[in-house]
Parts: structure tokens; C-alpha cells; sequence
């Protein structure tokens, strides 16, 4: 009779402050503000992070080894369209979807990830600090812990 092992899937490590971001800025652009707001150093990650075959999504990081943080800036839409089959009128019509990073938060263009210390992190402070960019319309704190999909943050 073989052994039966149990892995507990629950790897998520809640040690980080997520910011939600709507903005209608390219990632690109969003990380030049931040670098100038912030005097930080986001730079592309060199591949993208890959969920699955049709979900990839374009990401921006720093480490900030003053105050030993680990910063993230990730779009909450795919980087690949999929393909979607109608068995209605239009089936012969070609649909996509854009599948999201975090399917509960639909509306969240950015999120922005910030792992380190939590005592030390003022969620405030950088949310004010991101509504300096132009064109950022809202930042607000996420409570990770009401997230169904929050093992989609570990990367």
C-alpha cells in the first residue's frame, strides 16, 4: 500500500502591500512616471510573466536595496488576446477576450506590488505619491485577502 501525500497549495506569502491603479497610460509610461516620482529604477522584465498558454502579462520591477523592498508594477490585462468560439448568431464572426491577472478586480488597469517590511510601508504616502502622475485617475490599497485569485501575485 503506497503513501498518499497532501500539498497544501496555500504558498501565498502576505507579506506585501498591493496598489491598484486605473490609468489609461502604456505600462511603459506608467513606469517612467514612477522612476521620476519615485527616484526609482523600474526597468521590463525580460520575459513576461506567463500564467498560462494564452494569459502573459508585461511586468516592470525594482529592488530597492535601501529600504529592502522588492517593487512591481503589472498589468492586470494580457499581453495575449484568446480566442473565443459563439454558438449564437455571430459564430462566424471572430471574438477575443483579454483574459486578467485578477479576474475579481476587472476594472484595475495596473497593480502595483510592493514586498518588504509592512511596518515600514505608508500605503498612504504612495498612494498620494502615485496620484502625482499625470493621467493616474485613481490608487487605492487592495485587501489581499479578500482576493479569490491571489495566488495569480506569485511571481
Amino acid at each position: 500500500m503506497s503513501a498518499v501525500y497532501k500539498i497544501k497549495d496555500d504558498f501565498f506569502d502576505e507579506s506585501f502591500l498591493l496598489v491598484a491603479l486605473h490609468s489609461t497610460l502604456e505600462d511603459y509610461a506608467i513606469a517612467y512616471g514612477l522612476n521620476r516620482i519615485l527616484n526609482s529604477n523600474f526597468k521590463r522584465g525580460k520575459a513576461d510573466f506567463d500564467l498560462s498558454e494564452n494569459r502573459s502579462f508585461p511586468y516592470y520591477d525594482w529592488e530597492d536595496e535601501l529600504n529592502y523592498r522588492y517593487w512591481v508594477l503589472v498589468s492586470n490585462q494580457s499581453a495575449k488576446k484568446e480566442l473565443v468560439t459563439n454558438n449564437d448568431l455571430f459564430q462566424y464572426e471572430t471574438t477575443y477576450s483579454t483574459p486578467r491577472l485578477i479576474p475579481e478586480l476587472k476594472e484595475v488597469d495596473y497593480f502595483l506590488k510592493i514586498e518588504g517590511d509592512e511596518d515600514t510601508v505608508d500605503s498612504s504616502k504612495i498612494t498620494k505619491t502615485l496620484l502625482g502622475i499625470p493621467k493616474i485617475m485613481a490608487a487605492y490599497e487592495v485587501d489581499i485577502n479578500k482576493l479569490k485569485s491571489r495566488n495569480n501575485l506569485i511571481f
